[in-house]
């Protein structure tokens, strides 16, 4: 693997290290906002106002993020894309640190939240164009791994503050972040233009030197030659045409089951979780760190495996490791199974996910669309991705005090059924193609 390829990789993917800080990072400090905010109200309900806008200020602010964040990744380029997501991660940390009303944090929440959704196209549509076939699939996980990089340093970093700082720690979990998202900010200007959106401008040229510094022996001139046949004639072509129904029908599904295997109900509730499960407060904390660990190793062996096994079997694992695992958690909460059985059985939920639709649901977007209409198709699946992703964890506070938390994860449990029926019967297998032959496989010669 090129060298730079690899370093301008990691540098866009630590979008997803914020990402994964800024949407965890609450997970340590709600119940303590919940408390302090306690008289404010949405439908007659403090715990509406807490799960809706509190925390879920920022979830909205990636449906947003995701919706339009794929105008200025296609207009201005992925880089000034991932530069300006810098800026809002910044602005949001000091921001809702230093707030002192729960509408004004959840306002600057909902600023993070807008550069987490476009961050889910910017990125990975970059690291997707910079990368060859044989590598795509572990560099685009890059991003993966930073997210699940930056939820375990969320993790350690909440459970430090809160050991260590007696007044206002959560101003601390939270502002924290600025530090990151400045050094980020500036390293992203060191990365060059992604070489198909280049092309895609109609800036030759501009491509060729990109590709040529990428890698010297790349032959530049044939995959630009490549490039350009694909895109002849369709360059004003739109997104939603009758031909690309069935891709958009995959980023859809994998976006939808993603969040319905209720992996950011847990992530963004796991303190809360394992108290409801008879761990002591502090031993809560500890416990989300291990799952942090586990989250990232597992990430590791996911990247490994990627391009070696490809995305359809990973998505088989995991979906089975989903249904076991949600299945134990369920019986211990109906039973009042008391030990180590919902700890344990939350570590081999988060390893499935993160073998799974961890490891594979930002590659597959972004290899499934064509050049021309990459940041659209992928702004569909990640919006898909974030209207749930703001419903499903908003909604646990009353799920959980109205249905149950066993209730709850059964559901989940029964919706990975659908996900594995779906993997096997639907799901197309992406691994080693170039995304130009994808685009042959995927969409119907309409000629």
């Amino acid at each position: 693997m090129n060298n730079k390829t690899l370093f301008w990789s990691i540098t866009v993917a630590l979008a997803g290290f914020l990402f994964g800080f800024d949407t965890i990072v609450i997970s340590g400090a709600e119940q303590t906002l919940q408390q302090m905010w306690k008289d404010y109200e949405l439908l007659g309900s403090n715990d509406n106002f807490h799960g809706y806008i509190v925390v879920g200020s920022a979830l909205f602010g990636t449906i947003f993020g995701a919706l339009f964040g794929g105008f200025p990744t296609n207009k201005l380029g992925r880089k000034k894309t991932l530069i300006g997501i810098g800026v809002l991660y910044t602005i949001s940390a000091l921001g809702s640190g230093l707030a002192n009303d729960p509408w004004v944090f959840a306002i600057f929440r909902f600023i993070g939240g807008l550069g987490v959704g476009a961050s889910t196209i910017a990125a990975p549509a970059y690291i997707s164009e910079i990368a060859s076939p044989q590598n795509r699939g572990k560099l685009v996980a890059t991003y993966q791994f930073n997210i699940v990089f930056g939820i375990l340093i969320a993790f350690v970093s909440n459970y430090l503050i809160s050991s260590y700082v007696t007044e206002d720690s959560w101003r601390w979990m939270i502002g924290i972040e600025a530090l990151p998202a400045i050094i980020y900010t500036l390293m992203v200007f060191g990365v060059p233009k992604s070489p198909r959106w280049l092309l895609v401008q109609g800036k030759k040229a501009e491509a060729l030197a990109v590709l040529h510094k990428i890698d010297a022996k790349r032959n530049a001139e044939k995959e630009v030659a490549q490039i350009l046949e694909a895109e002849k004639g369709k360059v004003k072509e739109s997104i939603f045409q009758k031909k690309y129904k069935r891709i958009i029908g995959l980023a859809f599904a994998v976006a939808f089951f993603n969040q319905f295997s209720g992996i950011n109900a847990f992530l963004y509730y796991s303190k809360r979780i394992f108290v409801e499960a008879g761990l002591a407060d502090q031993a809560a904390l500890l416990g989300s760190i291990g799952i942090g660990v586990a989250n990232l190793i597992f990430t590791l062996l996911g990247m490994y495996l990627i391009d070696r096994l490809g995305r359809k079997k990973l998505m088989v694992v995991g979906s089975i490791g989903y249904i076991v695992s949600l299945l134990f958690v369920a019986m211990a909460f109906f039973y009042n199974w008391t030990g180590m059985t919902v700890p344990i059985s939350l570590f081999v939920f988060i390893g499935a996910h993160a073998i799974g639709q961890g490891a594979i649901i930002w590659v597959f977007i972004s290899e499934i669309f064509p050049n021309r209409v990459r940041s659209y198709g992928q702004s569909i699946g990640t919006s898909t991705h974030w209207v749930l992703a703001f419903i499903i964890p908003s909604s646990v506070p009353f799920l959980i005090s109205k249905i149950g938390a066993g209730t709850m994860f059964l559901f989940f449990a029964v919706m990975m059924v659908f996900q594995l029926l779906w993997v096997i019967f639907v799901m197309p297998e992406t691994k080693g193609v170039s995304l130009e032959e994808l685009e042959k496989q995927l969409v119907p010669d309409e000629k």
